[in-house]
Formats: structure tokens, sequence, C-alpha cells
């Protein structure tokens, strides 16, 4: 008998019902500042998770070991930002609902936004630790608010002061980085040190964790929208997620701004791979 031709992240394949994390996929990238492309890291996230194996020796765990759902790409409405910000909101409130927790593939990190929206409504203590080459604090980009150049700005503006801890950031405009300074958000530049005193703080204490994926060095990470040299290795970052993946109470997650097209080796995709695989792992084995 021939079965559908559906790819899921490898081993992400337990019904719904079973599943404790769900993965989806929200491909966009229509408010992209430099390089669009980030639609595409769905799919050649899925694809290429088959050249990883199911075992991670880093966790001495194994995706087997984890009840992960992967419902595909969100099909998403073209031409408007909030729209798809509403699908997100959607799809990510009905999987708390279930109690659940939403894992996000970007896209570009405006996603962020839609399901930190529905993880604000029902964690109102909410805290977001953000790894990132970018401050994403702009008032707006270009007359523009809903733009991942903004993203963090928006959340702040659901969660207030001190609940956005950001790490590795080494690009924004002054008035970003004075605005985080003035106690907006706990800003931590250039990079992930003070990470795990951050958790120590945390304990207890809802988070959602979202991941830019070009917090890592384009040396190691060129297939990324808006590369900024300077960022931390791929190892340093792989063991960052875990320890937030295992120490803090995640509720939500996501990661994002991989562009395929402009890493034709395939090696910023499998990077964002075995990253994601990691985090599956650390959360799902808690």
């Amino acid at each position: 008998m021939l079965n559908k031709n559906i790819v899921d992240y490898m081993g992400c394949d337990c019904t719904y019902e079973e599943a404790d994390i769900v993965l989806y996929g929200a491909p966009f990238d229509s408010t992209t500042s430099f390089r669009p492309g980030t639609r595409f890291a769905g799919g050649a996230i899925r694809t290429d998770s088959y050249g990883l194996e199911l075992y991670s020796p880093y966790q001495d765990r194994s995706l087997e070991e984890c009840r992960v759902f992967d419902m595909g790409d969100l099909e998403l409405a073209i031409g408007s930002s909030k729209k798809v910000l509403d699908q997100i909101e959607e799809t990510a409130g009905e999987i708390f609902r279930d109690g659940k927790l939403p894992f996000l593939i970007g896209g570009e990190h405006l996603v962020t936004l839609g399901s930190v929206r529905a993880a604000a409504r029902k964690y109102p203590g909410l805290h977001i630790i953000h790894l990132d080459a970018h401050t994403d604090l702009r008032e707006d980009y270009l007359g523009v608010e809903l733009s991942h150049a903004c993203v963090l700005r928006r959340c702040w503006e659901l969660l207030g002061d001190g609940r956005i801890h950001q790490f590795g950031i080494r690009s924004g405009e002054r008035a970003e980085f004075g605005w985080a300074r003035e106690g907006h958000t706990d800003l931590h530049p250039f990079t992930l040190e003070g990470l795990g005193e951050t958790l120590e703080k945390l304990k207890g204490v809802p988070v959602y964790f979202t991941v830019d994926l070009d917090v890592m060095d384009p040396s190691v990470f060129p297939g990324t929208g808006t590369p900024e040299p300077g960022g931390v290795s791929y190892m340093e970052l792989q063991r960052a997620v875990t320890e937030v993946c295992r120490k803090a109470e995640v509720i939500g997650c996501d990661v994002t701004e991989l562009s395929p097209p402009f890493d034709p080796t395939g090696a910023s995709t499998a990077a964002a791979c075995k990253i994601i695989r990691e985090m599956l792992i650390a959360l799902g084995t808690k």
C-alpha cells in the first residue's frame, strides 16, 4: 500500500495525542531587511535531519525517548504580516490549550511574536531568553512596526521591563543598546556569559526560549539573512541551548533565521538540524 509523501523531522513521528512537544514551521520572510530565504528553512531542516542520528552522544539520550509530533509547515497568508502572526498565535494557543509545548521553526524572527503572544496569555509571569546577533529592539524599521528588526520590542510591549534576557548581541542602533541598558531588557552583549546566573534567577519561572541562529559566527553559519561577524561557535551555542532546555522552565521555543539558499554546502542547515535535535532531546527527556 502506498503512503502519503510526508517528510517530518527525524524521529518526530508520534501522534498529536501522544506528543509532549509539537514541532511546526512558519515559512515566512516578508520583512527580511537584507537577504530573504528563511521561508525555505523548515523544508530543508526536515530533509537534512535524516543525515543525523537520533542519538546524542553529548547528552547520552535519543529522540526515541521523546514524544514529538511534527505537524509540518503552516500555510501562511501572503502579503500580511498581521495575518501571519494571527495564524501562528492561533496555532501556538491551541497547542498550549492541549497541554503541549510548541516548538516553532522559522522563518524570519518576526514569527516569534505570534508564539509569544499565545505564551504570554497563558503564562502571565512569562520571561524570554533570547540568543541573537541583533538587538531587534527598534521601535520601527523604515516605518514598519511588524518587522524582524522590531520583534523583541513588540515582545517587551507584552511583558514589560526586566523580563527579556538577551545574549550574544553585537549589532543594533546606538539607541537600541541605550534603551536596553536603561533597564528595559537584561542585555548581555557579545557573548553568552551570564546565562548560567540568569537560569538560576529564573528557577520555577515560565520561560519562552527564542534562538536566532545568526548568534553564531558566519564563519560557521553563513546561511542566514543578516550575517554578523563576531559570533559564538557552534559548540558554544549547542552547550547553551542544552543548558537552557534542561534547567529552565521552558514552556515554548523557536529556532529562526536559517536561510538555506545562502549556504549551498548545507553546513548551516546541518548546524540548525543538530541544534534542534539537542533542544528536543533536552526538553523531551527532562
